[in-house]
């Protein structure tokens, strides 16, 4: 009678557990959805964004050219949004198919027989399913908050200290960048350096997770190196920011540079990271900063933007009538316009579909997950937050600049698409000037390829260093200093540099 009555008892309880994995089971998928419709909400509010500006360009323009040319430009686009709906699905149902397809596997893996029995069979079973309740549970509730919560850990905070103000145009901020590390002093004889941020992901992705030891700024201020970043003002208070021009920026840095080169009494290395690195090199070329600055450095820069192959792809497919920056424009309250910063983040997700769709993200990011077993990395959890809320508008002077440069090459003997006060720029300038340049590119970098950073060696010599993963690695990974490679040192057979070793080198070579 009790063996019966302890079947039974072992009979109802797996009853219930089954009856609770089911529950699970249903909550799960639609755990699954709810959090996919999160991530979808980061493609589709820029993409009624942009059907708003669609229509007000589209009023502007409908004068510019004959109706019947107009129709074959619908019909085109039509085509080209086919094409990338039909890209977009095809990573989202891999990204699908891979996830699950692994879950199955061990599923299967678990309903395998075990030497414990049959019992112990149900047991994985059971825990399989508890865990795939947990991991989308995390990705709908604990990771979206683990997100938000990082905010605080997360980029300068200016207004907390660890940085000195020490000039201002109407335009910009001028920081002096104080240690993370506790032993570690700014020498004032030290060559400094003056690091320009992109417009497009602002100041803080230079600063990633300083209490963690991972942030490119601190990289240099920690070695001692008189360490500077230009912020540039917000944009969508500062009107003399919405109005900037490049001749402006440049000023502005001369400006700067002459207060740092006054202050040290050494001329300034400029460091332009991603965007900025190529306008750090227009600065240079304008000639407005000769005898201030005598190197240079670019991380992941757009030099050539022509030569990204996703780009020519995604150009030469997309109509020519829309091919124009009043799409991506938006108008703010007191009349003036500006480069809406979701849209053109936008447009960079686009022309990589297969591999930016929000599915393929979301299940990126569930994967991760799964293989911290639970566990939510900061890098991880920082990275989303900047993707998420950093999203910054531009003025349109200087994303005119970007799009001359994505839309027409370097010539052959070296001159620049654009110009600034009037002038012609030819990349020679720089070898001409003497100025040192190291141009660091991320290996696997689908933002910024390796043929668009390196254009430059086409017409000058310079120094490369190339970095394993992609486009913000630099800034994150390979900032915290006991990685494999640490910005201050020489890091592999080739000899090749991290920009703070280039920087220590000059400073003892006299530079």
């Amino acid at each position: 009678m009790q063996d019966f009555t302890d079947l039974f008892d072992r009979w109802a309880a797996n009853q219930m557990r089954t009856v609770k994995a089911s529950w699970d089971l249903a909550n799960t998928m639609q755990d699954y959805w709810a959090g996919q419709l999160l991530y979808d909400k980061n493609m589709v509010q820029p993409l009624l964004k942009s059907m708003f500006n669609f229509g007000k360009a589209e009023v502007e323009k409908l004068a510019e050219a004959p109706w019947s040319d107009v129709w074959t430009e619908y019909a085109s686009l039509w085509g080209f949004a086919f094409v990338l709906f039909h890209q977009g699905l095809q990573g989202r149902m891999e990204a699908m198919g891979h996830y699950h397809r692994q879950q199955l596997q061990e599923l299967f893996e678990a309903l395998g027989p075990s030497e414990e029995g049959r019992a112990a069979e149900v047991e994985k079973i059971f825990d399989h399913l508890a865990h795939e309740t947990r991991m989308a549970r995390m990705m709908v509730e604990e990771y979206p908050r683990a997100i938000r919560e990082i905010e605080p850990e997360f980029g300068f905070h200016f207004e907390r200290g660890g940085s000195t103000l020490v000039d201002e145009t109407d335009r910009f901020y001028l920081y002096l960048v104080h240690p993370t590390n506790h032993e570690a002093s700014v020498d004032e004889r030290a060559k400094p350096v003056l690091i320009v941020h992109p417009y497009v992901l602002g100041a803080d992705i230079l600063a990633f997770l300083p209490g963690e030891d991972k942030s490119y700024t601190h990289c240099f201020a920690n070695m001692g190196i008189p360490t500077y970043i230009r912020v540039l003002k917000d944009v969508a208070d500062t009107p003399a920011v919405q109005l900037l021009t490049p001749e402006e920026d440049i000023l502005d840095t001369r400006y700067f540079c002459e207060r740092i080169t006054s202050r040290h009494g050494k001329k300034v290395t400029l460091n332009g990271y991603c965007q900025a690195g190529l306008m750090t090199l227009v600065q240079i070329l304008s000639g407005e900063l000769d005898g201030l600055v005598d190197a240079h450095i670019t991380c992941v820069s757009p030099i050539d933007g022509s030569r990204s192959t996703r780009f020519n792809w995604f150009l030469s497919n997309l109509p020519a009538r829309f091919n124009d920056l009043r799409y991506g424009t938006k108008t703010l309250p007191n009349g003036n316009r500006v480069a809406d910063g979701d849209l053109m983040s936008w447009v960079f997700k686009l022309r990589s579909i297969e591999e930016e769709d929000s599915a393929v993200s979301f299940y990126r990011d569930l994967s991760m997950l799964k293989k911290t077993g639970g566990r939510i990395p900061k890098t991880a959890a920082a990275l989303n937050y900047w993707l998420n809320y950093q999203r910054h508008d531009l003025p349109l002077g200087i994303t005119r600049m970007s799009f001359l440069s994505y839309n027409r090459p370097i010539s052959d003997d070296g001159t620049m698409p654009m110009r600034v006060f009037g002038r012609k720029l030819n990349i020679k300038g720089i070898e001409e000037r003497g100025i040192p340049w190291l141009i660091c590119y991320g290996e696997s970098d689908t933002l910024v390829e390796k043929d668009t950073a390196l254009a430059p060696l086409d017409y000058i010599r310079a120094e490369v260093t190339p970095f394993p993963k992609g486009h913000v690695a630099i800034a994150t990974s390979w900032s915290h200093p006991a990685s494999e490679c640490a910005l201050h040192t020489v890091f592999d057979e080739d000899g090749r540099r991290g920009p703070v070793r280039f920087q220590l080198d000059l400073d003892s070579a006299g530079g």
